[in-house]
């Protein structure tokens, strides 16, 4: 069972000055990409990016992606949904960490005029799923956006904040980028994920070893996201959480699955996964 929370964070701090439309776009698409072994000073590097771009390019490679992508596909639609919640539209947005583009494709152009997607795979970008918005593909690190201050109206990411090192980080470029009145809508792995497994490989280990290593990668509290997304500078905060039940016969079949989704989910919902 996923269980997903959906972090949705308004933001409205008070009025800005406006912002000349020729300088909405990029600072420069080269400096969003950090380069090998580059990572925040402040943060403590669990993953290493530039191997997890290696992987993400590697499974965007494989022959057939689409039958693993039914996860980010379900979440994509349901980030979707709650877009059109929101009663205005968005001249100008941007996906996080986008992947193959899982959440524009269940987009309009009525609600949105463009869009541009991120991801630090090249490949995933070359890939990018079919959409009636005219977008514009960025090859960018979530922790170095290169866009500059108030160009957003929407920012939206799915299933790919949990591989960043530095969430706090990564969640200030996001209100950097964000207009004075712009909305932020996103979903992330976290909290109790792969519990079950993570329990069964502790036991295992334990037993056999005398002790444990870890085996899953940390996610992030639920309790957590609502201080960070508030030190980063939004405000309206709501996080809310839906259930996703998948079942596997086994652990091997789990653990295939998740071989090409680990390579390919690049967080806001907070997802539980029970082994049944």
């Amino acid at each position: 069972m996923l269980r997903l929370t959906r972090l949705l964070p308004w933001w409205w701090p008070p009025p800005a000055a406006a912002f000349p439309a020729k300088n909405l776009g990029l600072r420069k698409v080269a400096s969003g990409v950090s380069s090998p072994g580059s990572a925040s000073p402040r943060a403590l590097n669990i993953f290493d990016r530039d191997l997890k771009r290696k992987q993400k390019n590697w499974a965007a490679r494989q022959p057939e992606p689409m039958k693993f992508d039914y996860l980010k596909e379900e979440v994509g639609s349901r980030i979707a949904d709650r877009v059109y919640d929101v009663a205005r539209d968005f001249p100008l947005a941007l996906d996080v960490g986008c992947g193959r583009g899982y959440i524009a494709q269940h987009l309009n152009k009525e609600t949105v005029g463009k869009f541009f997607q991120t991801d630090i795979a090249e490949n995933a970008l070359k890939n990018i799923l079919e959409t009636e918005i005219p977008t514009v593909s960025v090859l960018a690190d979530e922790e170095f956006l290169p866009f500059r201050e108030n160009t957003f109206d929407l920012v939206v990411s799915s299933l790919s904040l949990h591989w960043v090192n530095d969430l706090p980080r990564a969640l200030e470029q996001i209100h950097y980028v964000l207009k004075p009145d712009g909305v932020f809508i996103g979903a992330m792995f976290g909290g109790d994920t792969l519990y079950e497994l993570r329990c069964s490989l502790q036991l295992a280990e334990t037993e056999r070893e005398g002790g444990f290593s870890p085996h899953v990668s940390p996610f992030t509290a639920v309790s957590d996201l609502g201080h960070l997304l508030g030190r980063a500078g939004f405000t309206t905060l709501t996080v809310d959480t839906d259930e996703i039940q998948v079942n596997y016969p086994g652990m091997f079949e789990l653990m295939e699955d998740l071989q090409e989704k680990v390579q390919n989910v690049g967080l806001i919902l907070q997802n539980k996964l029970h082994i049944s």
